[in-house]
């Protein structure tokens, strides 16, 4: 069904995503993973993914200079959804402002993957 690039600096959580993203009934072809946005960066270039969730806050560079980098450099083609503990309206809004798509609040239910998910994915 789909490419999808998991970018987070928690392998642990990556793999949580990934998890959480199966048990809500995606057919996933394959994940790319990343530790921080430049590698993110480093991963799209070596090919185009259907979906990228990013954490926002990431050494090195941080999820919201991830999501302004993949768009001033690849548009806006890949939805983009940031994941992090943070919920506050202020970090929600700068996420959008930057180009993310859609927005997961640390912990996540497959229901929530599937709710923020399924408009990006159909």
């Amino acid at each position: 069904m789909s490419n999808i690039l998991i970018v987070d600096d928690s392998g642990t959580m990556r793999k949580i995503i990934m998890r959480g993203i199966r048990q809500a009934g995606y057919k996933v072809d394959s994940f790319k993973e990343a530790g921080d946005g430049l590698q993110g960066l480093e991963q799209l270039d070596k090919g185009a993914v259907d979906l990228i969730l990013s954490d926002v806050n990431m050494p090195n560079m941080n999820g919201l200079d991830f999501v302004k980098a993949v768009r001033g450099k690849y548009g806006n083609k890949t939805p983009i959804v940031m994941i992090t503990t943070e919920g506050s309206n202020e970090v929600v809004n700068e996420a959008r402002t930057s180009g993310a798509n859609g927005y997961l609040k640390k912990p996540f239910t497959p229901e929530k993957i599937q709710e923020v998910l399924g408009p990006l994915l159909s």
